[in-house]
């Protein structure tokens, strides 16, 4: 076959297979397009649907917010308004009442008006007839002066005078027969009151003295408390400052001491020691110290049992404290405790009777004596210095003046002064009551220590054998050997020139050097 030929069939084949390619390319093509569209086109109808649903839903949401609001707004409207025609109505009805007022005052004001005319008119009438009554008078004390020949001035005088002397001799006369009732009166009185007082009140009493007997089991225990060469002894006086007399009486030792606190509490000590059995002088000052504690343990156990005996109350815890001091105090020989009781007891008595306030009577009457039992040195009497400690502790003005006043010290001012007073002196002159060379003895005696403390360095310092003995205990770091010598002398020099007392004082300076140490 010609190459020719072969080329153009092959070309002509070329063109048929690529033209029946493209028609079945084309067909198949129509066929996608137009699936696509009608996908396209149920898409786009699915979109609308939903899209009108949605629309159709935001609307009924919309007017359903809208409607609540609405309703909101109109409740919250109406309560608006309610609030304001309330508030109208009572605009109106103060109004109503304003305008009603100012009626009344407008009526009122005219019959004050009307009221003031009438008065004026009154007061004119009035005035006239003053004047005629003034002329009137005039010329009836003119008549009278020409008939009596006197002026009304003297005529008042001489009557003035008439009834200023009659009254003062009916006064006078009156005035004098009630003094004299009065006095028969109150001298009968108080007689009787006084003594259904001391009757009501009559108390036991008991002479103190200067000696405490401790008891014992056995002669044996003696040269216990004795101890080596009378170490055990000495170390008990010294702590305590008392004398301890161990002598030939069975059974029996004695503790002598003017102080009742140093006398009762050596015998305590003396009791523990030998119910202990170990008796030396470390020993002996731990008890001593123990028992001190004790002391003053009971000491506020008794002042609160008194006041709670009493029936005083309230007392500031200082008070009592001093109360308690006075079982160990006495006043010329008598126990200043007892003497207080009997004291306060006779003031409630006797205020009772005269219709004041037994309590306050009372209370003054239990503390009217604290100033003596005050453990610090004080220049004032013990009354004014008992109203200072009163008035401290925040007493009644009454008490304070009352307690003050009980010796004349200063004025009394209140109606319980005289009662503290009077019963005072009830109670301390019972027969057997008091003795006054005790006093004036333990007077003596405290004078005596206080004059050895006024010292530089002396640290304790006891009066015993019945103030015929000074025994001194003075601080060993800052008084040497030498010292404490010229210690004695110059205390005994000094005693001789401001004291009298009979006899000779013994004058005793100890200084006691000390070393400890604990082994751990």
């Amino acid at each position: 076959m010609d190459p020719i030929t072969i080329v153009i069939t092959a070309l002509i084949s070329a063109a048929a297979g690529v033209g029946v390619s493209k028609f079945f390319i084309q067909k198949n093509t129509g066929k996608a397009v137009e699936t696509a569209e009608e996908t396209a086109k149920l898409i786009i109808k699915e979109a609308e649907i939903t899209a009108e649903n949605l629309k159709k839903t935001k609307i009924m949401e919309a007017k359903e917010n809208f409607f609540a609001q609405k309703s909101e707004f109109d409740e919250e409207m109406n309560k608006k308004k309610n609030i304001i025609i309330t508030n109208e109505n009572k605009i109106k009805e103060r109004e109503q009442k304003v305008q009603k007022q100012i009626e009344q005052n407008a009526r009122l004001e005219a019959e004050f008006d009307s009221m003031k005319e009438n008065l004026a008119a009154q007061i004119d009438i009035t005035n006239k007839r003053k004047e005629e009554l003034e002329k009137l008078r005039l010329s009836q004390v003119s008549k009278l002066e020409k008939i009596a020949n006197l002026t009304a001035d003297e005529a008042r005088d001489q009557l003035v005078e008439t009834l200023k002397g009659e009254a003062t001799s009916k006064a006078s006369s009156y005035i004098k027969e009630i003094v004299e009732e009065a006095k028969l009166t109150a001298t009968k009185e108080a007689k009787k009151i006084v003594i259904q007082t001391i009757q009501r009140t009559a108390t036991e009493h008991a002479v103190e003295n200067c000696v405490s007997v401790f008891n014992i089991e056995s002669d044996d225990i003696k040269g216990k408390i004795i101890g080596r060469e009378g170490r055990n002894i000495r170390a008990l006086e010294a702590a305590t400052g008392v004398e301890i007399i161990v002598d030939d009486t069975p059974e029996a030792i004695i503790i002598s001491g003017f102080d009742p606190v140093r006398r009762e509490i050596a015998r305590l000590s003396l009791h523990r020691l030998v119910q202990d059995g170990r008796i030396h002088p470390a020993r002996i000052e731990e008890i001593v110290l123990k028992t001190t504690k004790n002391i003053e343990d009971e000491i506020v156990e008794i002042g609160e049992r008194t006041a709670i005996d009493l029936g005083v109350h309230g007392l500031h815890p200082e008070l009592i404290k001093l109360v308690g001091r006075m079982r160990f105090r006495s006043s010329y020989a008598q126990n200043l405790l007892q003497h207080s009781r009997e004291v306060a007891k006779l003031c409630a008595t006797m205020a009772a009777e005269l219709g004041l306030n037994a309590k306050m009577a009372k209370r003054a009457g239990l503390l009217h004596d604290i100033g003596k039992v005050w453990h610090e040195e004080s220049e004032m009497p013990h009354a004014i210095l008992g109203m200072e400690l009163a008035k401290k502790y925040k007493e009644h003005p009454e008490i304070l003046n009352a307690i003050g006043a009980h010796h004349d010290e200063i004025e009394m001012t209140s109606m319980i002064s005289p009662i503290i007073q009077v019963c005072d002196a009830i109670s301390g002159s019972r027969p057997g009551a008091r003795r006054e060379m005790s006093e004036s003895y333990i007077k003596r005696l405290n004078d005596l220590e206080n004059l050895a403390l006024s010292f530089d360095g002396v640290q304790k310092c006891y009066a015993i054998q019945a103030g015929r003995e000074l025994r001194i205990m003075v601080d060993a770091d800052n008084v040497s050997d030498d010292k404490a010598g010229m210690l004695s002398f110059e205390i005994s020099q000094k005693i001789e020139k401001e004291m009298q007392y009979p006899g000779q004082i013994k004058v005793t300076v100890i200084r006691e050097m000390r070393s400890v140490s604990f082994a751990k």
